[in-house]
């Protein structure tokens, strides 16, 4: 059986924002004296959800310092960054073949639902996307929660989701349907190898494939 759905993380699969979440971070980071994420390989190796457990990784003391505050600061300063953030590589002829083939397609975010509406519409490929589905907040905890109420009221033949983390896995395994992974975003191959499904380098590598004959 084809897919009836295709659920697509945002961040570092549709938006290649790796640069703007370490730029974003590290000016946090200087303002506190601390050590900075010194380069892509650092960070991917280090990055996970929920996003506290990311912070507290380098060196962000939540007894010290109000995690809210910490948020708000880091949302500002990606705001910024990501201006300049362009979409992955093959996304836009990805997007537009699976809508050709009659595929619905939603986007499972742990960004807050207005913020990633907003970048969706000045990326102009919201219009690709059937349902919209993010946070509540601004503290990126799980997409979990939000992935399980969206498919309990949906009539759903067959999904897949297709991320860049370890989470997107979690995610998928949790409500049932299959996964891919791609490298190119915030996590490491060598970290998404333990999750056991098929992995790509990037989206580009995905559509060449025999897989993305069987959607």
């Amino acid at each position: 059986m084809r897919y009836s759905h295709v659920l697509w993380d945002f961040n570092g699969t549709i938006l290649n924002d790796v640069e703007a979440v370490i730029s974003s971070e590290n000016t946090i980071l200087k303002r506190r004296n601390m050590s900075i994420i010194q380069d892509e390989k650092h960070y991917k190796d280090i990055f996970c959800f929920p996003v506290i457990e990311y912070y507290k990784k380098l060196g962000h003391d939540f007894e010290k310092e109000d995690f809210d505050v910490l948020a708000h600061e880091w949302i500002e300063q990606y705001l910024n960054y990501s201006k300049s953030s362009k979409l992955q590589r093959g996304i836009l002829e990805a997007l537009q073949r699976i809508e050709a083939k009659g595929i619905k397609q939603v986007v499972l975010s742990a960004s807050e639902k207005g913020i990633l509406k907003k970048q969706l519409e000045e990326l102009k490929i919201a219009s690709y996307f059937d349902d919209i589905l993010g946070l509540s907040n601004i503290h990126a905890s799980s997409k979990v929660e939000i992935a399980k109420e969206w498919i309990k009221n949906k009539n759903i033949q067959k999904a897949i989701l297709i991320g860049d983390t370890t989470h997107d896995y979690e995610v998928a395994t949790a409500i049932g349907i299959d996964c891919i992974l791609i490298s190119s975003g915030h996590q490491s191959k060598e970290r998404l190898i333990g999750c056991g499904v098929p992995i790509f380098e990037d989206i580009i590598s995905l559509l060449e494939s025999q897989l993305f004959n069987f959607f």
